[in-house]
């Protein structure tokens, strides 16, 4: 009579325990996390810069209010802050020109180049 020797497959030790694979599947999502958080950041930048609004800044008076100085579209508005609603207070004049754009202004057009 002949014998089946089925033997059971040999397997060797696992290279690559559990929990290595769930560390490196961690990191994974880690990396994943941090490089979307990156996309995010750099695509509000870079729409910021296409906007036409700014806060030039701001002052607490306390009990949640406060005056905001903004810019949009050239125009620098005072900006009442409460809890519940805005108000414009006043429009302030534009902001002067840097001092490079003023020289530019004032000097013809033969001496800038």
């Amino acid at each position: 009579m002949i014998e089946s020797t089925a033997q059971a497959p040999i397997s060797g030790p696992e290279l690559v325990p559990p929990m290595w694979e769930a560390f490196a599947g961690l990191l994974v999502v880690i990396a994943l996390l941090v490089g979307l958080a990156w996309l995010i950041r750099r695509g509000t930048t870079r729409n910021a810069a296409k906007r036409r609004l700014a806060i030039e800044g701001a002052l607490a008076l306390g009990e949640r209010r406060s005056l905001a100085i903004v810019t949009v579209e050239g125009r620098r508005l005072l900006l009442g802050l409460a809890p519940n609603s805005v108000s414009l207070v006043t429009e302030l004049s534009p902001v002067p020109p840097s001092f490079d754009d003023a020289i530019a202004r004032a000097l013809p057009s033969e001496v800038r180049a």
